[in-house]
């Protein structure tokens, strides 16, 4: 594997796994996240712990960490080769993504990848974010749930990647498949809770389980 590629995987990675709800959980409060609310380091808890404001300063955080790297990371470690820079953008966001939900720093358990994989789609597509937005944006409307929109929102980008309207190749129809699968793995026991009823609907500043 060329020296170039391994760089990209790594620092890749190394951005997703920033943990910025930690941060800002410490930051604001002096409080570890992960023992606050449903313990997850991602915006939604975020929002619940600290208020909508640092909810949607991590949602921002979270997304650009996932942008970023894609929109230039192929570009500066692999140089400008435009035949191959659609698949070195897959690898990346993919990579990020990991980052995300299994950084090294927190015992690879990090959040749920929505944000993350948020700013990766933005760029990968564009389209994909709007069908997957509107899923979201719907489901919320009507339920308030978080995760669930969450997921929606994944499936929802999944299926449309099968349509003839999804541009790109074989690696972003393997991403299409593969990162709502992971989403969808990452939000277990938020399905346990829709299963059984008990999952809460979105209210920010009360520390209750959930996304």
């Amino acid at each position: 594997m060329p020296l170039s590629i391994i760089l990209l995987v790594v620092s890749s990675y190394l951005a997703g796994s920033i943990p910025f709800g930690l941060m800002i959980g410490r930051f604001v409060k002096g409080i570890d996240l992960r023992s606050e609310g449903s313990g997850n380091i991602g915006a939604t808890n975020v929002g619940r712990v600290l208020g909508k404001k640092w909810g949607l300063i991590c949602l921002a955080l979270d997304a650009l960490k996932g942008l970023l790297p894609v929109a230039f990371f192929p570009v500066l470690f692999c140089g400008s080769d435009h035949a191959s820079l659609p698949d070195l953008s897959v690898l990346t966001g993919v990579t990020t993504i990991v980052g995300h939900m299994f950084p090294c720093w927190l015992g690879f358990r990090g959040g749920k990848g929505v944000a993350t994989s948020l700013g990766v789609v933005a760029i990968l597509s564009p389209w994909g974010l709007l069908v997957g937005a509107i899923a979201f944006f719907g489901s919320f409307a009507i339920f308030r749930i978080v995760s669930l929109s969450s997921m929606l929102a994944a499936v929802s980008f999944g299926l449309f990647s099968l349509t003839p309207y999804s541009p790109g190749g074989p690696s972003l129809g393997l991403f299409s498949a593969a990162v709502p699968v992971l989403i969808i793995v990452q939000h277990r026991s938020n399905l346990k809770r829709l299963l059984r009823g008990e999952e809460p609907r979105f209210k920010s500043g009360t520390r209750s389980p959930g996304a």
